[in-house]
């Protein structure tokens, strides 16, 4: 996508993010305003967390705990988080999902999740990621390209009762 040389900051970061995960600059857009909004904030508090419907930028000092919700239905909802040890510098964690929520999303994934140092690329990455994978036989697959973009650095794709993982995720 070609921006106008005068184009926000914002919007040439989700144009990159998506550029990068091979998506369109609206799967970043709410991981870009998490991170926006969160690096604003953090002129006033050495610590935050901005959450926006799944798309998470955290900014923390200690160790945070972040539960995993793939549906009302899911075996895993509830049961299952993801530690986070190092947001020192601020992180972005994501999740997209074919099968809850009322965003557009190729894949029926009810849970793909993505860590990355860029929220607006952890949001398009579970954008990408989550398109590809139709069934659980597809978890694998849906992994492989998230780990595949430059700047992912782990991945959680719930579909039924299957979940995968790779990278930088610690279950809990």
């Amino acid at each position: 996508m070609e921006l106008k040389d005068d184009a926000p900051k914002i919007a040439r970061v989700m144009a990159e993010a998506g550029k990068i995960a091979g998506v369109g600059p609206m799967a970043a857009v709410a991981g870009a305003f998490s991170e926006f909004v969160g690096r604003e904030l953090l002129k006033s508090s050495k610590q935050v967390i901005i959450e926006n419907g799944g798309d998470i930028f955290i900014r923390s000092l200690v160790p945070r705990t972040i539960g995993i919700y793939a549906g009302e239905a899911s075996p895993f909802t509830g049961r299952l988080a993801i530690r986070i040890e190092d947001a020192k510098n601020g992180i972005g964690v994501c999740t997209s999902s074919g099968t809850v929520s009322h965003s557009l999303s190729f894949g029926k994934t009810d849970a793909t999740l993505i860590i990355s140092d860029s929220t607006a690329l952890a949001d398009a990455a579970a954008t990408a990621a989550g398109n590809a994978v139709k069934s659980k036989e597809d978890i694998e697959k849906g992994i492989a390209i998230a780990m595949s973009i430059d700047g992912v650095k782990g991945v959680l794709i719930i579909v039924g009762d299957k979940m995968g993982t790779r990278g930088e995720i610690k279950l809990v």
